[in-house]
């Protein structure tokens, strides 16, 4: 894909609103700028967009969709849906595993991350759920890709109620078998989190640079306005 730019916007970001431009390229956001686009950008030959004055904000995140797809398509589909989230300003979202069938294998999530890159219009992922005997499908799950497990434990549609524990006469308890599971799993978790923000460190470096700047450039505004006061 060309470089796209977008000029003459408000940009809503990061707790400030000023006048700037955006450069998306190969559809990620390359070069976020204050004032007017260079002239090199506007003569460039890339694909130009003026926003005209128009409000431009970051994407919003919707953590818990409940599509439609698949299943029950008649209602709405994630072609629709995505479209749908778009209009609304929500660039991402997470769905959750109670369609039909359940998002309760690697298969079914599998079709679900097959389908959305044949239609969605948004950025996605989707949530795995758990079951009475899905253990092992949880602890071959690449969380790097899922953002989590959907557990239920007091109710819910088809087989997602995780019910079958051992039990005592007074409370349900887990039993040793299941909670070394449920060990090894959030281990597993940790281990690909952990891996997630190691590949994030230098955006995380940069960014507490960048705040460090700031505090700096307003720390100097201030003494030189005490100055001249």
């Amino acid at each position: 894909m060309s470089k796209i730019l977008i000029h003459n916007a408000i940009i809503v970001n990061e707790g400030e609103r000023y006048q700037g431009y955006v450069v998306i390229d190969d559809e990620r956001i390359d070069e976020i700028g204050r004032g007017d686009a260079p002239a090199q950008l506007l003569n460039g030959g890339i694909e130009i967009h003026d926003a005209e004055g128009a409000y431009l904000l970051p994407g919003g995140i919707d953590d818990q969709v409940h599509f439609r797809d698949p299943g029950l398509t008649h209602k709405a589909d994630m072609s629709t849906e995505s479209r749908a989230a778009v209009a609304g300003g929500i660039t991402s979202f997470m769905d959750m595993p109670n369609t039909i069938p359940q998002t309760i294998t690697l298969e079914a999530l599998d079709a679900k991350h097959q389908r959305a890159a044949e239609v969605s219009v948004a950025n996605y992922s989707f949530y795995i759920g758990a079951t009475n005997d899905n253990i092992d499908t949880l602890l071959a799950c690449d969380y790097t890709k899922v953002p989590g497990v959907k557990l239920f434990l007091g109710a819910s549609t088809g087989n997602m109620l995780v019910d079958n524990n051992a039990s005592t006469k007074e409370e349900p308890r887990m039993n040793q078998g299941t909670t070394n599971e449920v060990i090894a799993l959030l281990s597993k978790q940790i281990e690909q989190l952990e891996y997630i923000v190691e590949l994030q460190k230098d955006r995380i470096l940069q960014l507490e640079k960048e705040c460090e700047d700031l505090k700096k450039a307003n720390s100097t505004a201030t003494t030189s306005h005490a100055t001249t006061a």
